[in-house]
C-alpha cells in the first residue's frame, strides 16, 4: 500500500465522530470532481478556479518527457548544476522531492545578499536556473532573475541558454520570457502554489536534476482511487478529520519524522496547512519537530503529534495521542493535500485564499519607495541591536532579557515564532533556536527562514489566532549585492522584507522583538546562551 495511516486518542475519536457525516455528504467524491461548493459561498469563487491539483498527475504527465529531453540535452552541452529561483511552494516542494531522491538541486528561496553570492559563485559555468513564479510578479524571483541574466552575461553565456521559466500562462513573467525567447513550462492555472507539487513547479526543477518524476507520479496515482471514494477507510477523510475534529480542537500539529525517508517533508506539509487554514482568527499551526524535541515529552492539550514513519507499526506500537503516517512521497503529497482542504471544511474557511499574505508585501514595496531613513534600536548588547515596543521591552537591557520579555508574553494557548532572515546557508545553525526556546517557554515553537515564510506561514501569523509572539533575527551582510535596473541592493530589500512584516504584526497586535546580528558568527553564541 501507498499510504497506511493508524490514529488514536482525541484523534481517533474526532475520526469516528465525523468520517461518517463526510461519507454522507460525498465530500471525497465532490472533491474529486471539483465542487467549489463545499466550503460555503463566500469561498465558491475562488475554489471554483483552485481544484486542479486533483488531476494533477494526469494533466501533468505529458510535461515529463519534455523534461526529461531538455535535462538530456543539458547534459550533453555539460550542464548539470540546477538552481531553483521560487519562493513557498515553489521551492518547498522541489526541495523535499530532490531531497528524498539524494538529488542535488541548489535552491535560491531568499534575497540575503550572501546567499545569492554563494549560488552566484556555484559552478555558473555549467549550471541552468529555473525561474519559478505562479503570479509571475514574484519580487524575489524577478531579482534573482536579474542577477542571473547579468552572472551569465559577464561569462559570456546565452542567458537564453541557461534560463528556464515556470510560471502560469499569461502571466507577466510567460508573457515576457517568451517575447525573450526563453524556454517556457506552464502549469495548471487551476492549482494554487501551495498545492502545485505535482505540477510543473514541482516537476521541472526536479526533473531537470534528476528525479524520477514519473515514478513520482506514479506514487500519487497509486492512492487517487482511495482519495476518491466516499468510504470510511479513505485516507484524506481520516486525516483531514482527525487534525481538525478534535474537541476541544488541538490547534497546534507537531510533524516529526521517525527516519530519513522523506527528507524535510514537515517544511512542506507546514506551508500547506498554515497558508491554507491560518484566517479569520482561525487555523491549524504546524510545528516542525524533531526526534527529541521538547514538544513531544511536555504533553500539551493544544498539540497534536504526527509521526511520519518508514512503514506501518502494529495498531498497539502506535504511542498513545499519535497520528501515524506511513507513504510515498507521492502518495503523502496527494493525501495532505486531501485532508487539507477537508480541514478547511471542519474549520469554516476557505483553505485556498491567502488574504492577509499581500500586506507584508505592500508594507515593503512602501519601504523601498520610501526608502526612509532607518530606526535606531532601542539598545545595542554583545553586538546585538535590539528592537520592539516599548511595551515588552520596557527596562531591558541585555539579549537575554529581551528574550525573556517575549516569552512572557505567550500566553497558556500562545505560540512562538523565530523568523531568521538571515543565509540560511551559512547560518544553519540557528535553527537549534527553535529547541531552546521550546524548552525555555514551554510552548510550542516554529522556525522559519525569511523572506521565504511570508509566501506561506506568513498567512497564518497574520490571519490565524492572534495568540503568538514573534522574534525577528536580521543580520548585517558581510557584502551586499547590487540589484541590476533596481534602485536597491539584495541587502536593502531583505532588510525592507523583515522590517515591513514587523510593521504589520505590529499593526495587528503582535509582540515583535528583533535582534540584528551585527556579526553573525560571534553573535550566535549570545543568542544561544539568551534563549537556555
Amino acid at each position: 500500500m501507498s499510504f497506511d495511516i493508524t490514529v488514536s486518542g482525541a484523534a481517533a475519536e474526532a475520526v469516528d465522530r465525523i468520517v461518517p457525516q463526510l461519507v454522507s455528504d460525498l465530500v471525497a467524491s465532490r472533491i474529486a470532481g471539483q465542487d467549489p461548493s463545499l466550503w460555503g459561498p463566500d469561498a465558491e469563487e475562488e475554489a471554483a478556479k483552485r481544484l486542479g491539483w486533483t488531476e494533477a498527475v494526469v494533466i501533468s504527465e505529458p510535461l515529463i518527457d519534455d523534461i526529461i529531453a531538455l535535462r538530456d540535452r543539458l547534459h550533453a552541452e555539460g550542464v548539470n548544476h540546477v538552481v531553483l529561483g521560487g519562493m513557498g511552494g515553489s521551492s518547498l516542494a522541489p526541495e523535499v522531492i530532490t531531497r528524498t531522491a539524494g538529488v542535488e538541486l541548489t535552491v535560491l528561496d531568499s534575497t540575503d545578499p550572501g546567499q545569492v553570492l554563494a549560488a552566484l559563485n556555484d559552478r555558473l559555468d555549467t549550471t541552468v536556473v529555473v525561474i519559478s513564479s505562479k503570479s509571475g510578479s514574484t519580487l524575489e524571483t524577478a531579482s534573482q532573475r536579474k542577477a542571473y541574466e547579468q552572472a551569465f552575461h559577464n561569462i559570456g553565456i546565452d542567458p537564453l541558454e541557461r534560463i528556464v521559466v515556470v510560471t502560469d500562462p499569461g502571466s507577466p513573467l510567460d508573457v515576457d520570457a517568451r517575447a525573450a525567447g526563453y524556454r517556457v513550462f506552464n502549469a495548471d492555472p487551476n492549482v494554487g502554489g501551495r498545492y502545485s507539487a505535482l505540477t510543473a513547479f514541482g516537476l521541472v526543477p526536479s526533473g531537470l536534476a534528476g528525479v524520477d518524476i514519473r515514478a513520482l507520479l506514479d506514487e500519487a496515482s497509486a492512492v487517487t482511487g482511495q482519495l476518491m471514494v466516499d468510504r470510511s477507510d479513505n485516507p484524506g477523510l481520516i486525516l483531514g478529520a482527525a487534525i481538525a475534529g478534535t474537541r476541544p480542537l488541538k490547534n497546534k500539529l507537531g510533524i516529526v519524522s521517525d527516519g530519513t525517508y522523506i527528507v524535510g517533508f514537515g517544511d512542506w506539509v507546514e506551508q500547506l496547512i498554515a497558508e491554507s487554514t491560518g484566517k479569520l482568527g482561525k487555523g491549524i499551526l504546524p510545528v516542525v519537530l524533531d526526534l527529541k524535541s521538547p514538544e513531544l515529552t511536555e504533553n500539551l492539550d493544544d498539540v497534536q503529534i504526527v509521526r511520519l514513519v518508514e512503514s506501518a507499526r502494529a495498531t498497539e506500537d502506535v504511542i498513545d495521542g499519535e497520528i501515524e503516517i506511513s507513504g510515498t512521497l507521492g502518495a503523502q503529497m496527494l493525501v495532505w493535500e486531501y485532508a487539507t482542504v477537508v480541514a478547511g471544511r471542519l474549520l469554516g474557511i476557505d483553505p485556498f485564499d491567502q488574504p492577509d499574505v499581500e500586506s507584508a508585501k505592500i508594507a515593503t514595496r512602501a519601504l523601498l519607495d520610501a526608502r526612509p531613513e532607518p530606526v535606531p534600536p532601542l539598545f545595542v548588547a554583545d553586538g546585538i541591536e535590539v528592537s520592539g515596543p516599548e511595551s515588552v521591552l520596557s527596562g531591558v537591557s541585555t539579549i537575554e532579557g529581551a528574550v525573556d520579555a517575549l516569552l512572557a508574553q505567550v500566553g497558556p494557548d500562545g505560540y512562538i515564532a523565530v523568523q531568521a532572515y538571515v543565509d540560511r546557508h551559512a547560518n544553519y545553525e540557528l535553527a537549534k533556536l527553535r529547541d531552546l526556546l521550546a524548552a525555555k517557554s514551554g510552548r510550542p515553537v516554529t522556525f522559519g527562514w525569511g523572506p521565504r515564510f511570508l509566501h506561506s506561514t506568513g498567512q497564518f501569523h497574520k490571519g490565524g489566532p492572534a495568540v503568538g509572539v514573534f522574534l525577528q533575527i536580521t543580520a548585517d551582510a558581510p557584502a551586499d549585492l547590487d540589484i541590476p535596473d533596481s534602485p536597491f541592493s539584495f541587502g536593502y530589500l531583505i532588510k525592507a522584507q523583515a522590517a515591513g512584516d514587523a510593521s504589520v504584526l505590529a499593526d495587528l497586535g503582535r509582540p515583535v522583538v528583533t535582534l540584528n546580528l551585527t556579526n553573525p558568527a560571534q553573535n550566535q553564541a549570545t543568542l544561544f546562551s539568551a534563549a537556555r
